[in-house]
């Protein structure tokens, strides 16, 4: 029979029966009981309330019971760890076991039970097992090192671990060796005291000795610690090299990718040209032969090969055809070979590049073709000798009259003008043909560009040109930064006629536009041509630097950091790891600016008082001509030491003097330089003895909300207080919680005897908007059309803050940022945005409706997190905007 039975049941008095079978004397009865609890365990049921009875089965010598119970305790201990204690016994007896699968079992599950109790015991178990006589005991134990370091990583050093780990890589079984790599590598990753994995020749050789007999995966292990590792002298890298290179032709990609960063990482250093290029050689195969696995591990090795032929692109320059795309290629797949033919393009191969990429140009992936003309642009930009041919290929494409095909065209040949000026503009005509087509941003101003560049050639510029400024408040920045330059081009070099509509551009820029950077470069190209028309000329229609194909490369010091992560997803996302993946080492959490004091901190300037008005160009010339006056005349006369600071609500009393047995507690949440911190406040006032070894631990919570460091907090005497800033992240468990800011809290502190105390709180959400939250208006324009009005929330606000520029600072400093503002009707309003830790971006509109009173709109995707913004809002606006 199917072990399905245990995943049904009656419903009727499911626990109760449980708990009666679990007291069984009969062992195949408990045996089941216990699988049942599993079973539901499994399936998300709340079973924490058997915990007593299945501990009590663990004393046993079934090994199929034991495992169960294990597994059920690595489950609970964190919610019962009183209870949990009651095992140790147990572990301690296992780990000396004579079956090695139980000692095994035993130090591997007390490795996975995060308990502080727990781990106190764990040492000398360990240690035994460490030294074990049983391979396999002794590579679990290496494993539960690391996981130990992750629990309290001063114990390891302490204890010696470390040096025990470092004795493994001489051990005997591959295997051994392998998971020692694994856990000295993952230790030595988060260590915040210096270098704790030292590789010398002796211990190389011992691990290419492993690398030929251990697991795909402990090869990985090894050979990325090889990776590493700088050998003493030619003849030493040579050995490593040959005995790698075998390697390159495992079936499986992670070691061959692992080979090839060894590999890669060792030719730069390679004395011996002989011996160096028939290394290159042995790389180019296994590369290629990745390229016939299926498509997920295609896309992973395709973009490891971007990297390494911006490095290196003789390795894979006679390999062209394999990167040709198949009609079955996911699009994913087809962009990477795509990116990649391009990188390898040369004299000698352009030829058949160009005849691949205009029938990719004839798909009907829209996005395929889109990526194919521009990449017959590039190779234009790349191969000099090309660039005729790939201009006619160009023109044949514009001629289909296909509208993303010709857009796309027009934005390569910019480029391409840009690369070889005064050599193509013979085609200018054929371009302006297309006018009337162009509806997306990169192509109308790809468009404008090429109009103002070459108006001098263009009979009829000042009718194109004019002919955009209809639309001009509505065309995305792009657009009208364009325009504005293409007209002020077309004055300097014809004047007469012209006059009247570069004024009407000037004057949309600066009185009806409230983009900034449009605005300042409207006043800059007023002022120039009102006081020196000469110096406009020569700064509209300076000389521009030429494009290359280089722009499209890496920093050479980025790209020699990830091909020093080749195989890893620093190589996928094409980013260093420490953009995306942060330590659990709660130094490394901490930004910079939190390291800073108050007084450090550069001043913020509030530029939403900078509001010129109808008087603002003769106010622009008179400034130019010497009259104008300081930054404080720029910005209204504000005082920028009147800038708000990020809002800190008062400290609540979580924990009152007679719920605390003494010992008050009172709290509350800030968000300062990008990190969140518990403001914290304990005090004694037990009128007694002292309290002492204060710890705190978080729930599961909606966001994840956890301690980034210990709790530290002196010994308290009698009648004394401590305040203390607890940093915070959001690696913790996920869990939804009612309401999503609800934050349950443990604090344990000794007083004579160990006190537990519990108490719940409301995070205030403000403390989770990141610094990163601005999104440009064409991006809110089109998120909150997107998003429907089913999802729009109204409120009403008391406003304690007065003009809307007081309010805009204000929110600022909270990271809701002010994308736009607009007077409608005598009424001032304002669009913000703003974006938790998790990325759920949230939309605002704020209508100043009365002396006091603000109107609120609010649109997400999703609408839970709607209250808690609104609270930070009436919060915000009551007058909170200054750190408590």
């Amino acid at each position: 029979m199917s072990d399905a039975k245990y995943f049904s049941s009656s419903k009727k008095g499911e626990i109760f029966e449980l708990k009666q079978a679990l007291k069984s004397a009969k062992k195949a009865e408990k045996r089941d009981a216990v699988k049942k609890v599993i079973a539901s365990m499994t399936v998300g049921k709340d079973v924490s309330s058997l915990f007593s009875d299945v501990i009590n089965c663990i004393q046993t010598d079934n090994l199929e019971l034991k495992k169960l119970v294990y597994l059920y305790l690595m489950n609970y201990a964190k919610t019962q760890p009183d209870l949990a204690i009651m095992a140790v016994n147990t572990f301690v007896k296992d780990c000396v076991d004579p079956n090695p699968l139980i000692r095994a079992l035993a130090v591997r599950t007390m490795g996975c039970i995060r308990v502080d109790k727990i781990t106190e015991y764990l040492c000398d178990p360990l240690r035994k097992c460490l030294k074990d006589e049983d391979p396999y005991v002794r590579k679990t134990a290496a494993v539960c090192v690391a996981k130990l370091y992750d629990i309290d990583p001063t114990l390891v050093e302490e204890q010696g671990f470390v040096d025990a780990l470092q004795d493994l890589l001489c051990d005997a079984n591959p295997m051994v060796v392998a998971n020692a790599v694994a856990a000295l590598s993952e230790i030595n990753e988060y260590s915040t005291s210096g270098q704790l994995f030292d590789i010398n020749s002796g211990s190389v050789s011992k691990l290419l000795t492993a690398l030929n007999e251990c697991t795909e995966w402990g090869q990985v292990f090894i050979l990325d610690s090889l990776a590493v590792y700088e050998p003493r002298d030619q003849r030493e890298l040579q050995s490593i090299c040959e005995r790698v290179a075998p390697r390159l032709q495992h079936v499986n990609a992670a070691v061959v990718l692992s080979a090839v960063k060894v590999l890669m990482k060792s030719l730069g250093n390679i004395q011996d040209q002989d011996y160096r290029s028939t290394l290159v050689k042995k790389l180019a195969p296994p590369l290629v032969t990745l390229l016939s696995s299926e498509p997920e591990v295609q896309y992973v090795a395709l973009r490891n090969i971007n990297l390494i032929v911006q490095k290196h692109p003789h390795i894979l320059s006679q390999h062209m055809k394999v990167f040709f795309v198949k009609y079955n290629d996911p699009i994913y797949v087809k962009l990477e070979k795509l990116d990649v033919m391009i990188r390898l393009a040369s004299d000698a191969n352009i030829q058949e590049v160009l005849a691949e990429l205009k029938e990719y140009a004839t798909e009907v992936d829209v996005d395929f073709v889109r990526k194919s003309v521009r990449a017959i642009g590039r190779c234009a930009i790349k191969v000099e000798g090309s660039a005729q041919r790939c201009v006619d290929t160009l023109l044949e494409l514009i001629q289909t009259k296909v509208n993303y095909v010709v857009q796309e065209a027009i934005v390569v040949i910019k480029d391409i003008f840009r690369k070889y000026p005064n050599k193509y503009e013979g085609i200018i005509a054929t371009l302006c043909e297309n006018l009337d087509s162009l509806d997306e941003s990169e192509a109308k101003a790809a468009m404008i560009w090429i109009v103002g560049e070459y108006a001098e050639r263009i009979d009829n510029a000042d009718e194109l040109l004019d002919s955009f400024l209809t639309s001009f408040t509505e065309e995305p920045s792009q657009v009208q930064l364009q325009l504005l330059t293409a007209i002020v081009k077309l004055f300097v070099k014809r004047p007469s006629g012209t006059q009247d509509l570069v004024q009407k551009v000037l004057g949309l820029s600066t009185q009806e536009s409230d983009n900034p950077d449009l605005r300042d470069r409207g006043y800059i190209y007023w002022r120039l041509l009102l006081t020196d028309p000469a110096a406009a000329k020569a700064v509209v229609l300076c000389e521009k630097p030429l494009i290359s194909e280089e722009t499209d490369l890496l920093e050479p010091s980025l790209l020699d950091e990830l091909l020093c992560h080749i195989s890893s997803l620093a190589s996928v996302y094409h980013k260093p790891p420490s953009t995306f993946v942060e330590g659990r080492v709660p130094g490394r959490r901490i930004m910079p600016k939190a390291l800073l004091g108050d007084d450090e901190l550069d001043e913020p300037v509030d530029l939403l008082g900078l509001d010129l008005g109808e008087g603002a160009p003769a106010a622009a010339a008179s400034a130019a001509a010497g009259g104008g006056g300081g930054a404080a005349d720029l910005l209204g006369g504000h005082d920028v030491k009147n800038v708000p600071t990020a809002y800190v609500p008062a400290k609540e009393v979580w924990i009152s003097e007679s719920k605390g047995q003494g010992m008050e507690l009172q709290g509350s949440f800030a968000r300062r330089g990008g990190q969140m911190f518990m403001e914290l406040t304990f005090s004694n006032r037990s009128g007694s003895g002292p309290m002492s070894e204060f710890a705190i631990q978080f729930n599961k919570n909606s966001f994840g909300l956890n301690p980034a460091s210990a709790l530290e907090v002196p010994t308290l005497a009698k009648n004394a207080s401590h305040t203390c800033s607890l940093p915070l992240n959001t690696l913790g468990a996920v869990q939804r919680m009612e309401p999503l800011s609800k934050l349950q809290v443990a604090v344990k502190f000794t007083a004579g005897s160990e006190n537990i105390l519990y108490f719940s709180c409301n995070v205030p959400f403000h403390i989770f908007f990141v610094e990163d939250g601005k999104v440009d208006k064409s991006e809110y324009l089109s998120t909150w059309k997107e998003i429907g009005d089913d999802n729009e929330v109204t409120s009403t606000h008391n406003n304690q803050l007065g003009s809307s520029d007081q309010i805009a600072a204000a929110l600022d400093a909270n990271n809701i940022f002010a994308v736009a503002k607009r007077t409608q009707d005598g009424q001032e309003m304002l669009y913000l945005s703003l974006k938790f830790c998790n990325n759920i971006l949230v939309f605002a509109e704020l209508t100043l409706s009365g002396i006091n009173a603000v109107q609120l709109a609010l649109k997400s995707k999703t609408t839970d997190v709607i209250p808690g913004v609104q609270k930070v809002f009436d919060d915000i606006l009551a007058g909170g905007s200054s750190e408590a």
